[in-house]
This record gives C-alpha cells, structure tokens and sequence, in this order.
C-alpha cells in the first residue's frame, strides 16, 4: 500500500512529465544516460535524432514519446524519494523484479506497467 507521501510523490513526477516539452524530456534523458542509451530507450537506431529533438528540429513518433515520458516520468519518481545519483543507478540497473532487466531496458521493450510497479516496490523498500 502506497503511502500518502508516495502518492504525491508519483502526482508531481506524473504533473511534471505532463508539462515538459519533449525536446526538454530528451535532453533531460541525454544528459543523464547519453544519447546512445536514449535512442536505444526511445526504440530508434539513429541517435543523432536524440540530438535533433533536444534541439526542437523535430519531434519523436508516438511510440518514442511514450517511451520517453514513461522514462522521465519513472526517473523523477525515484529521484523525488532518493536523489539523482541513485535514480540514474535504479535505472540502469539490473532489476530482479523486471527479470534481471534494467528498467530502461523494459521500458524500451514496452513494459510500462512492469517498471512502475517495480518503483512503487524499491519506494516501498520492497527490493
């Protein structure tokens, strides 16, 4: 059961995804995990586009925003309750929740739903 200061936590990290643009989202995600890995998240193979959309030259296709706001989105969550250093590691990490998977890696194969529960449960101090 999430507590009510976990809860807020997710609200602010979902309300701040929401108003991001996502060139701010992109360059966010670039800087902390390098262009290379968020092509990779976004699901392109091209990672000069991660370049492109920083700069606001165009913007990703539906299903790389996704992918990219879920990205933001988690990292803040994880951030909020612990810092940046230890958000950046969750993410990159093997996690044993996601299969021994990084939740960057799941959220390039789509599994939203399987990387927040796994956020909710290290918030939680579940793993």
């Amino acid at each position: 059961m999430q507590t009510q200061r976990e809860t807020a936590a997710e609200a602010r990290a979902h309300r701040d995804t929401a108003q991001q643009a996502i060139a701010d989202i992109a360059r966010f995600l670039q800087d902390n995990f390098s262009q290379r890995v968020t092509a990779y998240v976004a699901g392109i193979e091209d990672a000069k586009q991660v370049g492109k959309w920083c700069k606001a030259q165009n913007a990703p296709r539906f299903d790389s925003e996704v992918r990219l706001r879920t990205a933001y989105q988690i990292f803040r969550i994880i951030e909020g309750a612990e810092n940046c250093h230890t958000a950046r590691a969750w993410m990159i990490g093997m996690n044993p929740q996601l299969e021994d998977d990084s939740p960057l890696q799941a959220i390039a194969e789509d599994r939203f739903k399987d990387v927040m529960a796994a956020a909710r449960s290290y918030l939680q101090g579940d793993l």
